[in-house]
């Protein structure tokens, strides 16, 4: 028998190890989970909200708690190429508004349940022109509006928007902070 056909030979007994190690690839790729993980704890280093470590619980639908938030795409991407953060991590808000409540965003000021809450900034530190928002409009199911009223600076719904509720990965639950 010659070398080739002893090759041959063994390839033709490889072969369906081959598919089923490639088909239970397959398969396995398929039970992995489409949507972001979310994490148990969550390191913020922002000045925005306080600096710590935060264990992440169920999404909240009520006024106050700080949450971890997927931001929309085109947030998202403003936010990396001007540095303020990463391509694709969350940020840290809260919650300042929900289904219901309504909300104005009208040159400067931004007006939560007819009250104005937060005056907005025309630029950044580095004097670039931040997005601005605007309009008056009730809330509807699905929506929130997030706010870090303490943080002048923060990059956060006054210039960009309501945002789904579905994209709230989390509530947050300071464990440890400054």
């Amino acid at each position: 028998m010659t070398a080739r056909a002893i090759l041959r030979r063994r390839r033709r007994r490889q072969r369906p190890a081959v598919l089923a190690l490639a088909g239970l690839g397959v398969a396995i790729l398929s039970l992995t989970p489409t949507e972001r993980a979310v994490p148990w704890l969550v390191w913020n280093a922002s000045a925005s909200a306080p600096v710590g470590l935060y264990r992440v619980v169920a999404r909240p639908a009520e006024r106050g708690p700080l949450v971890l938030v997927n931001p929309p795409a085109d947030v998202d991407a403003l936010a990396a190429e001007r540095g303020y953060l990463p391509a694709g991590l969350p940020l840290i808000k809260r919650v300042a508004a929900v289904a219901g409540d309504h909300v104005c965003a009208v040159g400067s000021a931004v007006v939560l349940h007819t009250e104005t809450v937060i005056r907005r900034l025309e630029a950044d530190a580095a004097g670039r022109p931040l997005p601005h928002w605007s309009g008056c409009r009730r809330l509807t199911d699905g929506e929130i509006f997030l706010l870090m009223a303490d943080a002048p600076d923060s990059f956060d719904s006054r210039y960009f928007g309501p945002v789904p509720l579905a994209s709230v990965m989390g509530r947050l639950v300071p464990l440890w902070t400054d």
